[in-house]
């Protein structure tokens, strides 16, 4: 037997990148078809998250790029009357050696109920700012939840 999909809670892990741009038009659209929500995790790339614990990088500006982005997020969402909700992860810890963005993804899926995952799968090519390259294959390998690889 076949159980029909019925998304509640669409989860979409952003990253700053055009790539994950259009992660979120996918999610949205699965969202409106399924009168869903999208929540958008914004996940810190290893090289900003060690920046942050050193103090190296300058907290208003990075709260600035994170809200330029989120603001591209919710104009994209809110055009298809979406609801939208949002949050920031570190996708690297230097205190926590298993945390990494794909269990960052996974865990926040759980932690809110997202009943289907939607991540952008980014050529690796060696860019430090291509976070989420990095968690794709894991979140296809481990999720619970249905999950599009775009």
């Amino acid at each position: 037997m076949t159980v029909p999909l019925s998304p509640s809670l669409v989860l979409v892990p952003v990253d700053g990148s055009e790539e994950s741009l259009s992660a979120v038009e996918y999610a949205t659209a699965i969202a409106a078809e399924y009168d869903a929500a999208v929540h958008a995790l914004y996940v810190v790339s290893e090289d900003l998250a060690r920046a942050i614990d050193t103090g190296a990088v300058d907290d208003a500006s990075l709260a600035a790029d994170t809200e330029a982005f989120l603001e591209a997020v919710v104009d994209v969402v809110d055009g298809a009357g979406v609801p939208l909700s949002t949050s920031m992860a570190y996708g690297f810890s230097t205190r926590q050696l298993s945390r990494h963005p794909g269990s960052v993804v996974l865990d926040t899926a759980e932690e809110l109920g997202a009943d289907f995952v939607v991540v952008p799968r980014e050529p690796v090519s060696g860019d430090p700012d291509e976070v989420l390259a990095k968690a794709a294959e894991y979140v296809l390998l481990y999720a619970s939840q249905p999950v599009l690889s775009v």
